[in-house]
C-alpha cells in the first residue's frame, strides 16, 4: 500500500480502495487475511478506529468476513463482484470524461488501440529510463 493520502477523500475510504486495487491487482486472493488493523495503523500512521472502519466498509460490501478471534479474510467471489461493479463505476462515472476528451482530440478507434499497445508499462518504463543522466 501506498503511505501518502490524498487530503480530497477520507483515509478510512483511501484505505478500502487500496484493498479493493490489492484484490482486484490479484495482490490479495480469495480466502486470505487483511493485515490486521494494529499492523495497519501502525505502520501507516493512522488510528485503528480509521482502519477498522476501512475494512467495515469492505464487510458491509460482502468483500470480506470477519472471523472472530482470527481477523478478516476476503471472501470467495470478492474480485468477480468487484470487477462487475468498478466496470460499472467507470462506465458511469469516468467513461464519460475519457470519451469526451477522445472526441475533443479526434483520436481513432486504431490510434487508441496502436496508442494502448506502445504504452504498456515495460515500455513505458524502459523509455523513463532512457531519460535519466
Amino acid at each position: 500500500m501506498d503511505r501518502e493520502w490524498n487530503d480530497s477523500e477520507p483515509i478510512y475510504r483511501q484505505i478500502r480502495d487500496r484493498v479493493v486495487a490489492m484484490i482486484l491487482d490479484g495482490v490479495l486472493k480469495e480466502g486470505d487475511p487483511l493485515p490486521s488493523v494494529r499492523t495497519v495503523a501502525t505502520e501507516y500512521r493512522v488510528n485503528p478506529l480509521t482502519v477498522l472502519k476501512g475494512y467495515q466498509q469492505l464487510v458491509d460490501e460482502q468483500l470480506v468476513e470477519s472471523r472472530r478471534g482470527l481477523g478478516m479474510f476476503i471472501n470467495v467471489g470478492a474480485r468477480h463482484l468487484l470487477l462487475q461493479g468498478e466496470r460499472q463505476k467507470f462506465l458511469a462515472e469516468e467513461w464519460p470524461r475519457v470519451s469526451a476528451t477522445i472526441q475533443r482530440l479526434g483520436l481513432t478507434a486504431k490510434e487508441l488501440l496502436d496508442g494502448a499497445s506502445t504504452a504498456t508499462p515495460e515500455t513505458s518504463n524502459a523509455a523513463e529510463e532512457k531519460k535519466k543522466p
